[in-house]
């Protein structure tokens, strides 16, 4: 499973992507504006420094609009952004029109299969289900996960899922098992899923150990 980095923040996608933990990053306006910085500066920047697809989100909500922002947001990359567009009729048609052009998309906003198979029939490169938004209305984000995976593999579409709003590192090992394409978390995320409680547990008896040897490997 790709991970992409869900952030803004250009010096903790730096941090991962020199461990080799970024496939791409994915951005929204909210973000941008945790950020406090210029919207084309930072994608520009973002998708100088990874190889992978980064997700420029478009504004406007018509689709003659979202068009053009599209294709501003693709003059910031080198042929690496994805232009992310929501999950309504005027998306969709953006979508179409764009991966017409051989631009990558990214549907973003799903919360059901059928909008997911929409999507894949309109031509997005991703498909962006939100796990954790579904989550806080007493519903599994995993079974859309798996209802996308299952409809995709159905009939051989090439959209990416692309596993978004997540909240945890279950989250992330969930997603992996079901079969998504992405997953894409903040960073904070990515980094626990190095955390438990036995290694720490076990790292702190070892050391303990070292410490009575009196040794040093230096």
């Amino acid at each position: 499973m790709k991970f992409f980095v869900d952030t803004a923040d250009t010096a903790a996608i730096r941090e991962l992507h020199e461990l080799g933990m970024v496939d791409g990053v994915t951005t929204n306006p909210s973000l941008i504006h945790k950020s406090g910085r210029n919207i084309k500066e930072v994608i520009a920047e973002i998708a100088e420094m990874v190889d992978g697809p980064v997700s420029a989100e478009t504004v406007a909500t018509d689709y003659e609009t979202m068009v053009k922002e599209g294709h501003e947001v693709l003059k910031l990359g080198k042929g690496n952004i994805a232009v992310k567009v929501p999950l309504t009729w005027d998306g969709l048609r953006a979508c179409k029109h764009l991966s017409s052009e051989g631009h990558m998309v990214n549907v973003t906003l799903c919360f059901s299969a059928n909008q997911a198979l929409l999507a894949a029939k309109a031509g997005a490169t991703f498909i962006s289900p939100f796990i954790g938004r579904l989550d806080d209305l007493n519903l599994d984000g995993m079974d859309l996960i798996a209802d996308i995976r299952e409809i995709y593999d159905n009939y051989g579409f090439k959209t990416q899922i692309l596993a978004a709003s997540i909240r945890s590192a279950n989250h992330m090992s969930e997603a992996a098992k079901i079969g998504a394409d992405v997953a894409t978390a903040p960073p904070d995320v990515i980094k626990k899923m190095a955390s438990h409680v036995l290694t720490d547990k076990g790292l702190a008896a070892f050391l303990d150990d070292w410490a009575k040897t009196g040794q040093s490997i230096l």
